[in-house]
């Protein structure tokens, strides 16, 4: 029996289904090996000799592959048809040579299937061939680059840069297309513009909207009426004037089907219909395309197979009818630099299957391959035929002229279907349908009104934007894309916070730095070229050890160069690129470098752990501090008033916003600080922070009084929100019982604090007193599989709660403010992550720790139970 190793376990139970008991079919569980993390990993001065290691997890998979070759000597390759399946093909096929477990008598083959079927997995049998060494040269290329900046540039940032946590070679420039477009936003002046909208009825009394094209005989520009005035002249010149139809036109306009889903699309339309991730979203394909349900899912392939698109033209005219079906099959043009990548589209493997009929159990999966049978079905359909009807109403003197445009659909064609999302809402005129109107009519000017509008800055990227910003810029490739948004994320250079992308202080000071000092390796054509020659690589058509050798060469000395710089140097060199956005001209003419507290020191640019902020070069003197976004940013201190004598402070910090008395001098050198309490419990926003609330803040801890029982009982506010605190005098540790508002901080009597101090030592499992946890908000049963979903308080802040899982509320969103829209996503990621899963085995592991020794099962028992049970509790 022949030896079939495939990735995953989900993949090699549907195989097995297929290839049946002559075949032992088993997983590599990804890739065996990689690079070790440490210097040498890539030898520069040995022809980029690469030093393999097979990681810890993969040993048990390798073995177990062994093990079967000793009994079946024959080995079939069947990876995904990727480069990156190819590299894991010849990872295995190296390792297991190294372990003798390949002999030279073994026969190894590579075989390739783009879906997961019975007749794609037969076939690919039939047709085996050797491992693409192109391919895995291409693979091999790709992780020495990513290896030698990543372990080259990313010490050079932790030295230069504290805080900073890593750079790579498309996440470094992934980050510069974020940090580049809130400095657009940053950068934008808004420019007023008005224009003048009609409310007309023509002679039989039906009403529509037309707006004011011409003025005074000349065509309006958008910005022609620049104020109020003008608006309100245009309005008149307008209402003195009657109106007729002066011209009607109607066109015939059609309107196309997109492609079929490749990996960039499908991420960008599923971030638009659902809000999944990047991540999310290939996740989910991934076990769709191992349950055999669609094709392989990472691709940059448009094309259909000749049979996909019959079985699709079928479906349509069993479906829809033969009006439906155009009269040749449609053809989209593949976009793939090398045809050696160029897959099939994303598409379902039984296009008679529709979602319903498959019968998903989860709801996303479900959600998911609806789309890609929609747009797939949509692909093929006919063009959906519309009807545009241009209306111009003027004045007989020619004066003014207003404009209608409307649009009726004749035939819905692939809309009956699918249509394609929008990443910005769009206001579109054409959509609008307009009565019937006849050249030389009369119309009735019911209201004529101006309308004041802004221009708007350019919008933050979403997941979505980005990848295809990337895509359009050649940089990264599809088995990347969610990767790199995902990693950005995780070092803390990005946030994300209602679907939109945000850049941390942190993700723009080390994004300022590359661009100073390594503008060249951040740069979207270099990027791209190099992804080109990559290309070239894995088409056979380069030498994937020249191009290493080339970009070494130089990346090595601009290395060699910043490290010989001092911190004070690079920071000079960052103050002076961001001088425009730091210190933008003030309103009262003064200079924007003298610090706006001591009115002496200059502001300088300074880095810490958290990432870059402004701060007085007369410290310790003077602490003034805000963040990089500039004067008026979240971050900056004010001063509130005084009290007492003492200067009340606005200030933010690691942890949010905070109060404090005085300011740090050699002789008080902790003032005393207090957090603003949250949203949650009654708290408000910075901005808000009034002198009196801040010094009610800044009087806590307050004494409430003494216990019957001995002790004094105080209230405070703590990191997870307002307590009192009660420690009676023979107890090991104090009680403590969670408020809901802030103010009961201040207001609570002795009465209510000894009941619930009471209450909660009768029920110490409970948080909070004698009632269970309750929810913020109710938001109802889930859309999908019912059960309620709530938002709860957790120790750790606010979390959404369906049935047994928890999902964190992003750190910036307010409780009141979650949807169930954003629930369900945040359910989904979480669930997708498989967090409860990943507990199981430790379970396991803990029951099987006492019986390994004998002689000191007795002993370790008692220890470990209280261990795993706070452990547990926690």
């Amino acid at each position: 029996m022949p030896v079939v190793v495939v990735e995953s376990p989900a993949k090699a139970k549907t195989i097995n289904k297929y290839l049946g008991p002559d075949y032992t079919v088993l997983a590599s569980y990804g890739h065996v090996r990689d690079l070790p993390p440490k210097d040498g990993s890539v030898d520069t001065e040995h022809d980029f000799e690469m030093k393999w290691e097979i990681g810890n997890d993969s040993r048990k998979h390798v073995k177990a592959i062994a093990d079967a070759l000793k009994e079946d000597n024959e080995l079939i390759l069947a990876t995904d048809p990727d480069r990156e399946g190819e590299a894991i093909s010849w990872h295995l096929q190296e390792a297991l040579t190294k372990r003798r477990s390949i002999k030279k008598d073994t026969p190894v083959s590579r075989v390739v299937f783009n879906a997961i079927t019975k007749t794609a997995v037969t076939e690919a049998m039939k047709n085996p061939r050797e491992v693409d060494r192109p391919l895995v040269e291409a693979y091999l290329a790709r992780r020495a680059l990513d290896y030698l900046v990543g372990f080259n540039l990313s010490p050079v940032l932790w030295r230069k840069l504290p805080g900073a946590r890593s750079a790579g070679r498309v996440q470094s420039v992934c980050l510069r297309i974020i940090v580049e477009r809130e400095q657009e936003i940053e950068a934008f002046n808004a420019r007023e513009y008005w224009s003048v909208k009609a409310l007309l009825a023509t002679p039989r009394g039906q009403e529509f909207e037309a707006r004011l094209t011409v003025l005074g005989g000349q065509k309006l520009d958008k910005y022609d009426l620049a104020n109020q005035t003008a608006a309100e002249l245009a309005v008149q010149a307008v209402t003195s004037r009657a109106l007729t139809a002066v011209s009607v036109e109607a066109k015939p306009a059609a309107r196309n089907p997109s492609a079929p889903f490749m990996t960039s699309t499908l991420q960008q339309e599923a971030s638009r219909k659902f809000g999944f991730g990047a991540r999310q979203t290939m996740n989910i394909a991934q076990r769709l395309y191992e349950a055999g349900h669609i094709t392989y899912m990472r691709t940059d392939g448009i094309d259909m197979a000749p049979e996909a698109i019959a079985e699709t033209r079928d479906a349509i005219k069993e479906r829809y009818g033969d009006s439906y079906l155009p009269k040749s099959p449609r053809e989209y043009k593949n976009k793939a630099k090398n045809a050696q990548e160029a897959h099939e589209c994303i598409r379902p493997t039984v296009l008679a299957k529709d979602a319903e009929s498959l019968k998903l159990s989860e709801p996303d999966q479900r959600k998911l391959y609806d789309l890609i049978w929609k747009r797939t079905i949509a692909c093929q359909m006919e063009s959906a035929k519309m009807e545009r009807t241009t209306v111009d109403l003027g004045s007989d003197d020619g004066q003014v002229q207003l404009r209608a445009t409307g649009q009726v659909v004749l035939f819905d064609g692939f809309m009956k279907v699918y249509e394609e999302g929008r990443d910005d809402a769009v206001v579109d005129d054409d959509d609008k349908r307009l009565p019937q109107i006849a050249q030389g009519d009369p119309m009735d000017k019911r209201t004529i009104t101006p309308e004041q509008h802004h221009t708007q800055p350019p919008p933050r990227y979403t997941e979505a934007t980005l990848v295809k910003r990337m895509e359009e810029l050649g940089i990264g490739r599809p088995s990347t894309y969610a990767s790199i948004v995902t990693t950005i994320q995780d070092r803390e250079y990005v946030r994300k916070e209602k679907n939109r992308l945000f850049p941390e202080d942190k993700g723009r000071i080390v994004t300022i730095f590359l661009m100073n000092f390594f503008r060249q390796y951040v740069g979207y054509d270099f990027t791209a070229d190099l992804e080109s020659q990559l290309d070239h690589v894995s088409a056979g058509e380069a030498d994937y050890k020249e191009l290493l050798g080339t970009f070494w060469r130089d990346f090595h000395a601009a290395i060699s160069e910043t490290s010989e710089l001092r911190i004070s140097e690079v920071l000079d060199v960052l103050d002076a690129a961001l001088a425009p956005q730091l210190y933008p001209p003030r309103e009262d003419g003064t200079d924007p470098r003298i610090c706006p507290k001591c009115g002496q020191g200059n502001l300088h640019l300074k880095t810490s752990r958290t990432g870059g902020f402004v701060g007085c070069g007369n410290y310790p003197e003077c602490t003034y501090t805000r963040p990089i976004a500039g004067e008026g940013a979240d971050g900056e201190e004010h001063l509130l008033g005084t009290d007492e004598g003492d200067e009340i402070w606005l200030k933010s910090g690691r942890y949010g916003p905070y109060v404090q008395r005085g300011e740090v001098t050699p002789e008080n050198k902790k003032p005393k600080r207090t957090s603003l309490p949250q949203a949650r419990h009654g708290g408000w926003d910075k901005a808000d922070t009034t002198l009196e609330q801040a010094v009610q803040l800044l009087s806590l801890p307050r004494g409430v009084g003494e216990h019957p029982e001995g002790g004094r009982i105080s209230a405070n506010l703590g990191r997870f929100g307002p307590y009192i605190m009660h420690k009676l005098p023979d107890a090991e540790k104090p009680t403590y019982v969670s408020l809901k508002q802030w103010t009961e901080m201040l207001e609570i009597g002795m009465n209510h604090a000894v009941e619930l101090l009471a209450d909660k030592r009768a029920n110490p499992g409970r948080r909070g007193g004698a009632a269970a946890a309750k929810p913020l908000k109710e938001l109802g049963e889930h859309p999908s599989d019912g059960g309620a979903v709530n938002v709860m308080e957790g120790r750790y802040g606010p979390y959404v709660k369906w049935e047994k899982v928890n999902a964190t509320i992003p750190k910036g969103t307010e409780p009141a403010d979650v949807t169930m829209e954003m629930a369900v996503e945040l359910i989904a990621e979480r669930a997708a992550k498989g967090g409860k899963k990943k507990a199981a085995p430790k379970k396991k592991a803990a029951a099987k720790k006492p019986a390994a020794k004998k002689t000191a099962a007795k002993k370790a028992a008692p220890k470990k139970k209280p261990a795993a049970a706070k452990k547990e509790a926690e």
